[in-house]
């Protein structure tokens, strides 16, 4: 697997994509445009919030028909959630604005939003800014600007790979800062492969990698309305369509997963007022699920969270996560290490030189803390960040 450092969302052969400022936010980039010039297959999963967004719902109703689509029409600074029937005409109205402009069938047009709930879109500024999208270009960047909302950076990954002698890339995009708590998707996720693909493999794979990667971070425990991660595959370069039986299948399946990991570890790293990115590794357990529950409680804690930020390596506060997380372990058999630092062995405390030790490490931005269960042979990861005062601030003002 060849890492494209310059490699962005558009760079998967036939694909094309733009973005520009429509007027949604004051200042900044808040419409964008994937397109294939050749129909790929698409799956996507969605939040498990019961308030869903009107864009998750079009979508929806694209996908039901095939799962074939040609674009993805996206605007940032604005859900478009929880307005109403004039919402839904509204993701309906954009993804019929965006079919007329390339000459594609509706159902080839998926549609997303992010960013203030409860307020109506303006849709002829969305309008006009479909309109002018430009889908020759290759405006990676520009795309990756306009899905953001509160995020201090891009998040984009992009690798390629060879299958059946033929060169295929695999690149992805994120957007996500806060409201995060993923289940079965997560903030904006979009990955986009030149590869050719079974379509019903394609979702069980998107599925199966979300589970390990996107569902395995959480910021403040908040699960979006707007949550969905969708891959689009054009089959442009040109390998044998992949199945369950490709021999190659598994040299896929690792840059699928390797994109969607490093999505998830930016979005933890650029979490709402992040000054650290917490890495959880838990093994030792019965069940993969238990491993990956446990790391996820343990980073998910806001006492754990505070700690961090604080540079206290408060142990008690990790071993408290992992016994209320709800899966069996032995309370005599726990060790804990905090960036390489064991604090706790067999459940007791190690003695160490705090100032020498451990305070040098918790210095660091990014911080590695190790459960072992000693229990089985599984093994689960998470990913967050800490909890600063600058979240508190943003939040508290996040409308004015």
């Amino acid at each position: 697997m060849q890492i494209r450092h310059e490699g962005h969302i558009a760079t998967p052969l036939g694909f094309y994509t733009d973005g520009l400022h429509a007027g949604l936010k004051r200042f900044k980039k808040d419409i964008g445009l994937i397109y294939s010039d050749v129909p790929a297959q698409t799956a996507a999963v969605y939040t498990q919030n019961y308030f869903k967004g009107a864009p998750i719902t079009v979508t929806q109703a694209s996908l039901a028909t095939s799962s074939l689509t040609q674009a993805l029409i996206v605007n940032s600074g604005n859900a478009n959630t929880c307005t109403g029937k004039k919402g839904i005409a509204d993701a309906y109205a954009m993804r019929a604005a965006t079919a007329a402009k390339l000459q594609l069938p509706v159902d080839y047009v998926t549609v997303a939003s992010t960013g203030v709930i409860g307020v109506p879109l303006n849709l002829p500024r969305v309008l006009d800014g479909i309109a002018q999208l430009d889908e020759t270009q290759s405006n990676g960047h520009g795309f990756q600007e306009a899905i953001l909302t509160t995020d201090k950076a891009v998040k984009s990954v992009c690798v390629t790979i060879e299958l059946d002698g033929q060169t295929v890339t695999v690149a992805g995009v994120a957007k996500g800062s806060g409201m995060i708590n993923p289940n079965m998707a997560t903030l904006l996720g979009f990955i986009t492969t030149d590869a050719a693909i079974e379509g019903v493999y394609l979702d069980k794979l998107l599925r199966q990698t979300i589970e390990r990667s996107f569902n395995q971070i959480t910021i403040d425990g908040d699960t979006s309305t707007n949550d969905m991660v969708l891959v689009m595959a054009n089959g442009r370069a040109g390998n044998d369509i992949l199945c369950a039986n490709h021999p190659q299948i598994l040299q896929f399946k690792a840059a699928l997963m390797y994109v969607c990991e490093q999505l998830s570890k930016k979005v933890a790293a650029d979490g709402e007022g992040a000054t650290k990115l917490i890495e959880v590794n838990v093994t030792g357990a019965l069940q993969q699920t238990d491993a990956r529950l446990i790391a996820k409680k343990v980073v998910g804690s806001n006492l754990v969270k505070a700690a961090f930020f604080g540079e206290d390596g408060n142990w008690g506060r990790i071993i408290d996560a992992i016994g209320y997380a709800g899966v069996p372990i032995n309370p005599d058999t726990v060790d804990i290490a905090i960036s390489g630092v064991t604090v706790l062995k067999n459940s007791e405390p190690v003695i160490i030189d705090e100032a020498r030790d451990l305070t040098p490490v918790l210095k660091a931005h990014d911080i590695t803390i190790a459960v072992e269960l000693h229990l089985g042979n599984e093994a689960g990861t998470a990913w967050g960040c800490d909890l600063s005062y600058e979240y508190v601030k943003i939040n508290a003002a996040y409308r004015t």
